[in-house]
């Protein structure tokens, strides 16, 4: 029976729950209407039937039988605390939540309080339609976050005085890493010195360590009060503001190091620049830092978008994602993506860097937080916290501190001989908390949220009285430092100053894509599954949202508490001993596993084993990754099944035994196929000495079912935004934590600020993978409660129900689109291939052609040419119900009429409604109607109703022209009323 015609069941029967059998909780027993397995898994009872019976199979367990190696499967149930209500897990969240203290945060550090306007925290922060959208890979139905996105880079470049910026790094520390390696590839000087101002945020200077030392590269840390330092150096990294607070005029410095052959990278406060001279207009090629304070929570630490901004020379050297401005086939201005052959998945061993994502989310909140205050609210918040700092000073003064540097922004260096843990323990008895650097200094810093109370409460820690009078003292010194250029002049700055336009600006953009509140996204390896509402409802709850990553330790300790349970919980699932959640990206966990590999080795006394083995059909990133990781790629072959190659493996490994290092193997293979050797691959391996890196990106399909390290993974990194419910938030934010074996548990990454109990750089561990000790902790939160909700059996039954969907549309599809490649039994896993080349040699009509008509039928593309050029990649979850599922693959069929229309000479291969898709609104109404197909089959093909039909905002987008014309920042008015007069 279809599941479309079944009755609308709250509480579903006993027989029918036993007529689809097997289920992993009460099989013969009503289902719980509270259980949330219920609720996030799509397809009910009648409709598993109906996908069980197209794959005649009896039941989930007979399908685990059939489609999943014998050799991998656990005999036993995940020990996991039963699966809690929603209700019942708010409450456990809370009580967690009780257990924090959110104090003023007066520490600074890189990390500021903030005040978030409750439009941009309701309407994007919390809102689905921005939350759960994908990366824009497909930017005619990505038009909203790519506008967000470019008046981003727009802000950035603004206030840094440079000539371009890209849409987000992960957070300041790898962005300076990242811009280390930019200049790297770019300045004359031969040197592989790089030189850092020693007054640079600690946990920067550790990051760009951890990333220089795998690439040959020598860090030297320098007080440059004197000047620089003798000898060549490739690249200079100045702080401004310092990590002291103090403002310098680096023009000088800057200009020695150009002539010495070097570039030089500002790390800065974006805040800052509405006041003083921007790093550009005193001779920076680039400039890097966070976002967080425009209107991003502090999270204990993340997440928080960074960025990069750089001159034009060296632009298409920019790592990240750049959103640049092209134009649609009807000549309108169109967003999209620019310079996607960087993107890693493509370059691979080549790539200059292994970010494949972005933090897309929060710099939405920050691009809106810039265009709801504009350049004079801006420049007001930071002149009021300027002003407030500088009565500080001088109130400070009065009660006998020191102050060290006369020309700051917001923070102030106080020397407070033999007195500056009395001090930070009577600001905390007074509910702030201040940064101490040893016996003799405090720094306090003054955000946009701090108060005169805050202020009165501080004096009188430092022993001063609260209406005691001031001087105030000497500011925006030394001279010419003061910001003169202007900023933020492009109209979208101006237009939104009232809460009304911001929200219906916020909608707009929001109504112009499709996310997954809209439909299904069926994009293989990208496990776009839903995001519960319960999930993320303790996101934005102060205690969690309001911690500072380097308080003192006991002020989280509810947070502390959560993590170590979600680490618990995740060593269960994957069968490692330990699991880091510093990484906050999936490619950040990557190279995390690969420098444990590498310091393993290392503290064996085998530094030569450097070669990591890579199957061609491998993630582009983990090329990219095992490069950063001071490794040699080796490529090894696929056979005809899409497995990896065991002949070619045995002898690539027979030639290089002696220096192997690793393989970096994805489970299932992103071909989607269980492949039923890789037990007898590990062997191989680790007869070698070499180490087996378990790729988790397609852990959805592992889940209480089989464990990486225990079918022979040494070291894992897991993708909390695809298997564990942190939504991608248009291309970010992620958590991408490492899991590792016994052997490697002492080189998971450390940090400088925090003791997370593994061993040190100096003594042959691993520095810090990202800037805050927990990563991005603040969204963990999500997958502690969705593992708290699901239990062993819902995890174990939402796999088996995955894989289940991905075969019925393999089945379903199979006869229009040949399915590439199927494992034991003709079964896929969680996601199938589609191969659509015998179709494009047939008829012209590319993957291309069909990726977009689908935006006619309202769907995003599945993954697109990845990982065999010309097939579509399919992975459905297991939060798609059979109706939504059916949906899809009847427009898949639909497609497939269309181009068979096309093979039969009824349309022409150059005009016909894929060539032509998508079709927007105003083509429909357009006067002149010329195509050899209908209105009405171009925009309300079969199964698209005309009261819910999704039009996107712009047609097929010239990605050619718009990669040959870099134009990424927010175009000027008159462009766009030039693209209409055309």
């Amino acid at each position: 029976m279809p599941e479309s015609s079944a009755p609308n069941t709250v509480s579903r029967s006993s027989d029918l729950i036993a007529e689809v059998g097997h289920f992993p909780v009460g099989e013969h027993a009503p289902i719980d209407p509270t259980s949330f397995a219920d609720r996030h898994i799509g397809p009910d009872p009648r409709g598993l039937r109906t996908i069980l019976d197209l794959l005649d199979t009896e039941s989930l367990e007979t399908l685990a039988t059939a489609a999943i190696p014998a050799a991998i499967r656990m005999d036993d149930e995940l020990a996991l605390p039963p699966a809690a209500s929603e209700a019942a897990t708010l409450a456990e969240l809370r009580a967690l939540a009780d257990k924090n203290t959110v104090r003023v945060q007066m520490i600074g550090m890189g990390y500021h309080d903030t005040l978030t306007p409750g439009v941009i925290q309701r309407n994007v922060l919390e809102n689905p339609a921005w939350y759960t959208a994908y990366t824009p890979y497909q930017p005619e139905i990505s038009q909203g976050r790519l506008e967000a996105l470019l008046n981003f880079q727009t802000a950035v470049a603004d206030l840094t005085g440079l000539d371009i910026a890209n849409a987000s790094m992960l957070d300041e520390a790898t962005a300076a890493a990242e811009a280390m390696t930019l200049i790297k590839r770019t300045a004359r000087s031969k040197s592989t010195k790089f030189v850092i101002d020693a007054d640079t945020l600690p946990q920067t200077i550790a990051v760009i360590r951890t990333r220089a030392e795998p690439l040959g590269i020598t860090i030297e840390v320098a007080d440059l009060g004197d000047g620089l330092p003798v000898g060549d150096f490739f690249g200079l990294l100045l702080s401004y503001p310092g990590a002291s607070g103090a403002i310098r005029d680096h023009a000088e410095l800057i200009n020695t190091a150009h002539e010495r052959e070097a570039k030089v990278v500002v790390a800065t406060d974006l805040l800052a620049l509405t006041l003083f001279r921007p790093p550009g207009e005193i001779g920076a090629d680039v400039a890097v830092g966070s976002s967080q304070r425009f209107g991003v929570p502090l999270g204990f630490g993340g997440p928080h978008a960074g960025f990069m901004a750089v001159r034009s020379d060296v632009q298409r050297q920019l790592p990240g994602r750049l959103v640049g401005v092209s134009h649609d086939v009807h000549s309108n201005p169109a967003y999209r993506l620019a310079l996607q052959t960087r993107e890693q998945h493509i370059r691979r061993e080549k790539a200059t860097s292994n970010i494949c994502t972005a933090q897309v989310l929060l710099a939405v909140m920050a691009s809106m937080y810039a265009v709801y205050h504009g350049p004079e609210g801006l420049k007001a918040i930071a002149t009021t916290i300027h002003d407030k700092t500088a009565m500080l000073s001088g109130r400070l003064e009065a009660a006998g501190a020191t102050v060290e540097h006369r020309s700051y922004f917001d923070t102030l260096r106080l020397q407070v001989p033999s007195r500056a843990a009395e001090i930070v323990a009577a600001a905390r008895d007074r509910g702030i908390n201040l940064w101490r650097d040893g016996d003799d200094v405090v720094q306090v810093s003054v955000s946009e949220a701090t108060t005169d109370a805050d202020l009165d409460a501080v004096v009188v820690a430092f022993g001063g009285q609260s209406s005691a009078p001031f001087t105030s003292s000497l500011t925006l010194q030394p001279d010419g430092i003061a910001r003169t250029s202007d900023f933020l002049t492009h109209p979208v700055f101006h237009a939104h100053r009232s809460e009304t336009a911001m929200l219906r600006y916020l909608r707009r953009l929001s109504d112009s894509d499709l996310a997954l509140d809209r439909s299904m996204i069926p994009l293989g390896s990208c496990t776009m599954k839903l995001n519960a509402t319960t999930e993320m409802q303790a996101v934005t709850w102060p205690e969690f949202a309001g911690l500072h990553p380097f308080a003192p330790i006991e002020d989280a300790a509810g947070m502390l508490e959560l993590i170590a349970q979600l680490e618990a919980w995740l060593v269960e699932i994957t069968g490692y001993a330990r699991v880091s959640l510093q990484p906050n990206a999936g490619s950040q966990g990557e190279l995390a596993g690969l420098l444990a590999i590498r310091a393993y080795h290392r503290s064996r006394g085998d530094e030569h084993r450097t070669v990591c083995l890579i199957p061609a059909s491998a993630h582009g990133t983990n090329a990219a990754s095992a490069v950063m990781a001071g490794m040699k790629v080796v490529v090894v072959g696929t056979d005809t099944a899409g497995n990896v190659d065991l002949d070619d493996l045995r002898a690539k490994v027979a030639v290089h035994a002696e220096n192997l290092a690793a393989i970096m193997i994805t489970y299932p293979s992103t071909h989607g196929v269980y492949e039923d050797t890789i037990t007898e691959l590990a062997a191989v391996v680790h007869a070698a000495g070499g180490q087996v890196y378990v790729d988790g990106a397609n852990l959805n399909a592992l889940v209480g079912i089989a464990r990486p390290g225990v079918f022979g993974g040494d070291v894992s990194h897991l993708n909390l935004h695809k298997t564990f419910c942190i939504p991608h938030g248009g291309g970010g934010p992620g958590v991408g934590p490492v899991a590792v074996a016994e052997h490697l548990a002492p080189f998971v990454p450390t940090h400088p600020l925090a003791d997370l109990g593994a061993t040190s750089p100096e003594d042959g561990g691993v520095g810090p993978i990202s800037a805050a000790p927990w990563g991005s902790a603040s969204i963990l939160p999500i997958s502690w409660a969705y593992i708290r909700m699901m239990g062993a059996p819902g995890l174990r039954r939402a796999t088996l129900t995955a894989v289940a969907s991905a075969n019925y549309i393999a089945r379903r599809l199979d006869e229009h689109y040949p399915v590439l490649y199927t494992g034991k039994g003709g079964f896929v896993a969680h996601e199938c291939i589609l191969d659509l080349r015998p179709m494009t040699a047939a008829t012209g009509v590319t993957v291309d052609d069909v990726a977009k008509r689908l935006a006619d039928y309202g769907f995003h593309a599945p993954t697109m040419s990845f990982p065999v050029a010309g097939t579509l990649m399919v992975e459905p979850t297991e939060s798609e119900d059979l109706l939504e599922i059916d949906r899809f693959c009847d427009a898949m069929v639909a497609i497939k009429g269309e181009v068979d229309r096309v093979a039969a000479g009824e349309w022409p291969a150059d005009d016909n409604p894929l060539r032509n898709a998508p079709h927007t609104a105003a083509v429909l109404a357009a006067q002149d109607w010329t195509h050899p197909y209908t209105r009405s089959e171009a925009v309300f093909p079969a199964g698209v109703e005309a009261a819910h039909k999704y039009f996107p905002p712009v047609g097929r987008i010239d990605g050619a022209y718009g990669d040959r014309n870099l134009i990424c920042s927010c175009p000027s008015p008159e462009a766009y009323a030039e693209a209409d007069s055309e």
